[in-house]
């Protein structure tokens, strides 16, 4: 695969279709192995994909260790084994072939049974479940996934097993780090509305490429404030979570179930209004309106946000130029900004223009006996509203 962002186009056109979940944001992808499969999944449901390999899996350098482990297991008996990856595990076993040592190996493993799998995967629950057990003097090959495990192997040698460490890879940075660079860029600038991980390695090296180019605790900030980190489970969840960083889990530890819990919560989270007769959401690179999903250039897209942040209310167009990306100084930007939101609309309602002051929104507050969303009673009377604060505003 290369390691080039590669991007599908949200639905151009604002055509009438039937939004999918994931349509209108971008989703950064740091897998190393089923990179194609995971962006495949988010592309379905409407994603556009941008990919970033974190890491890359190679052989470990001189697989003496690995091959000493091997011989440990077929010379004596293993009572359990603990395959942690499903390719670390055939990985161990295509070596042993080329070591002439696969019958053998495969002959000591036949009296296994796949015994156990936890729900959420991680080695936590697995060690959890083994420490339930009485341990004295059981074998256990343990296979590595690219990393030393000391916590868990240390825990099952202080209850009495004999933990053979099994290292059949190690996980490195990308050859080029190009793409990992960009990927930071997009984070910090939050030209990407989700980042996908599915492994520990994959955050862990993120982080250092962000921190050797000083970008770190920016990127950290970005996830706590926009972007939303999407890990397959705890573990690797864990080296964002002890930096205070909220993190988006599934259930299940699959990156299916990773894909939909995406497509659950970044529809919940957008800034939806009734604008005008109209039902807007907001997202990251477009605005669905109705049953429309209308995607939109940076400029238009920065001000529909900044209106949205402020129903309702009148907002400046200095404060609009503030807002728009770039360095455009000229209020004529915010005014074509306005034409281009109210052309995607197809509705020129939506976005009123107040004289001298500025822009608004034309909000439709959800109504409770006569009592607005934003707690402010309005009585009504022949030519206007008239507010318990006195102020008098015309009916538009």
């Amino acid at each position: 695969m290369e390691a080039e962002p590669r991007e599908i186009d949200c639905p151009a056109g604002g055509q009438l279709i039937d939004v999918l979940p994931l349509a209108g944001w971008t989703v950064g992808v740091t897998a190393a192995r089923r990179a194609d499969e995971l962006g495949s999944l988010l592309e379905r449901r409407g994603a556009r994909v941008t990919h970033a390999p974190a890491i890359r899996l190679v052989p470990l350098p001189d697989d003496t260790e690995l091959l000493a482990a091997t011989r440990a297991c077929v010379d004596d008996p293993i009572d359990l084994a603990v395959a942690t990856t499903g390719i670390g595990f055939r990985g161990w076993i295509e070596a042993a072939d080329g070591w002439g040592l696969g019958d053998a190996l495969r002959e000591r493993l036949a009296g296994l049974v796949d015994a156990w799998s936890p729900a959420s995967e991680s080695c936590s629950e697995v060690l959890d479940h083994l420490l339930t057990e009485d341990l004295e003097n059981v074998r256990i090959a343990v296979q590595l996934h690219g990393e030393p495990l000391p916590d868990f192997v240390e825990a099952l040698r202080a209850a009495g097993a004999d933990v053979v460490e099994v290292p059949v890879y190690r996980w490195v940075p990308p050859e080029d780090m190009t793409a990992l660079l960009r990927m930071v860029e997009l984070i910090v600038t939050g030209a990407v509305d989700a980042v996908a991980f599915t492994s520990a390695p994959a955050v862990v090296s993120l982080l250092r490429t962000a921190d050797a180019i000083g970008e770190q605790e920016r990127m950290l900030e970005a996830f706590r404030n926009r972007g939303i980190p999407l890990c397959v489970g705890a573990v690797t969840a864990s080296p964002l979570e002890r930096r205070e960083v909220p993190t988006v889990q599934p259930g299940r530890a699959r990156i299916g179930a990773m894909v939909r819990e995406l497509g659950e919560v970044l529809p919940a989270r957008a800034p939806s209004l009734r604008v005008a007769g109209h039902q807007l959401q907001l997202r990251g690179s477009a605005v669905v309106i109705d049953d429309r999903l209308v995607p939109l250039p940076p400029a238009p897209m920065a001000l529909l946000r900044t209106l949205m942040r402020h129903p309702g209310r009148v907002v400046s167009r200095a404060e609009l130029l503030r807002a728009a990306p770039g360095d455009a100084t000229d209020e004529h930007a915010v005014e074509m900004a306005v034409a281009r939101v109210r052309s995607a609309l197809m509705d020129a309602r939506c976005v009123q223009t107040v004289v001298k002051r500025g822009y608004r929104l034309a909000y439709d507050p959800p109504m409770d006996d006569g009592i607005p969303a934003d707690g402010q009673l309005l009585v009504r009377t022949q030519r206007s509203f008239v507010s318990p604060g006195g102020t008098r505003s015309q009916r538009e």
